[in-house]
């Protein structure tokens, strides 16, 4: 918080300040006995009506009253990184995108508008990475037109939480009434440790971990995979990126399903892991980490240095495993869906 000379707190925040990262103290006008002021850390995304509202790294919003404002300051735009590689978030945004591509995809100025046949948010929805060339209204009739033309909903996927990511749309999509859905985390780490794990069994031996890779999901791998009836719009998906590795360990239930399975996509200097999984009877056996581990020897092998995973905040075994690992989260991102009655008229959306 600012403090004067005099040692009050000041507000030294102003309508000015919109879109800039801010640190603000505020009363409490209805709390617990003895607490007075709350504190809240994030990007200023409007100041209207007297109404502050700030958004937070995981995507939250906070409304502040002007009039219950006791401080405020603009702080640095991104905190320092304590560990993981360096990078934007436009530069794993790119990287991200291009690990799961669209079968169908078209530009709205600097927008993309992805459509796959609804496997996935990721490949169904809209990455503004930029300006629609557009006024933002138009561009979301534009975004609800096409996607009801696919007869899938219309999703905008926005990020918060570092250096150039989209707080301020997220903001704007709220006031709109399109509804966030979907929260996760990209985290980041080095990729050269993640080689070198060696799998730690829990209460029982280390089921067989021997790792079998290959350029193709195949029967036997999207048997394990958890979503059902996958398409072949769903296996292109899957199979997309610069250079794609799905990695086996035989065994599991008996019924065809191997004992774990995953993937990673290798681009440049990154290697993204994905759709990592273990038969939960097989849990806590080191699965996961002789996967991961085999696959970053083979991204290691082609030439990448780091790191990249996607978790949803609510998978909390994943995020224990991963941090293990030396992971840590770089942004959250978010999908919001388009309020169902505000689509174009006749346009057959759902």
């Amino acid at each position: 918080m600012e403090i004067s000379a005099a040692g009050r707190l000041e507000v030294r925040i102003t309508t000015a300040d919109v879109g800039k990262r801010v640190s603000v103290r505020s009363l409490i006008e209805h709390g617990p006995p003895g607490e007075k002021f709350t504190d809240a850390v994030g990007v200023l995304t409007s100041w209207d009506s007297g109404v502050l509202r700030i958004t937070r790294k995981n995507g939250e919003s906070v409304l502040v009253r002007e009039s219950a404002l006791v401080a405020g300051k603009v702080i640095p735009s991104a905190p320092a990184r304590r560990r993981g590689p360096a990078a934007s978030y436009e530069e794993l945004a790119r990287v991200a995108a291009r690990a799961w591509r669209p079968v169908e995809s078209e530009s709205l100025g600097s927008w993309e508008l992805r459509a796959a046949a609804g496997f996935t948010r990721r490949a169904n929805s809209v990455l503004p990475l930029g300006d629609p060339g557009v006024e933002l209204d138009e561009a979301l009739t534009a975004v609800r037109r096409w996607y009801a033309g696919r007869g899938l909903p219309a999703y905008v996927q926005t990020a918060t939480g570092a250096e150039g990511t989209q707080e301020a749309l997220g903001a704007e999509l709220e006031r709109r009434g399109w509804v966030r859905e979907v929260t996760a985390e990209l985290w980041v780490g080095g990729l050269a440790p993640v080689a070198d794990l060696v799998p730690e069994p829990s209460g029982a031996e280390s089921a067989g971990a021997d790792v079998v890779l290959s350029r193709e999901a195949d029967g036997a791998w999207l048997a394990r995979y958890q979503r059902r009836g996958l398409s072949e719009v769903a296996l292109k998906v899957l199979g997309s990126g610069p250079s794609v590795w799905f990695a086996t360990v035989p065994g599991g239930d008996g019924g065809g399903r191997p004992a774990a399975i995953g993937r990673c996509v290798v681009d440049g200097r990154w290697a993204g892991f994905a759709a990592v999984e273990v038969d939960p009877a097989l849990r806590r056996r080191g699965l996961a980490t002789a996967v991961m581990a085999a696959l970053a020897r083979r991204a290691l092998d082609e030439g990448a240095s780091a790191a990249w995973l996607q978790v949803e905040a609510g998978n909390a075994g994943a995020r224990a495993l991963y941090e293990r690992m030396g992971f840590a989260a770089h942004h959250s991102y978010h999908h919001y869906r388009a309020p169902r009655s505000s689509a174009p008229a006749g346009d057959g959306s759902l």
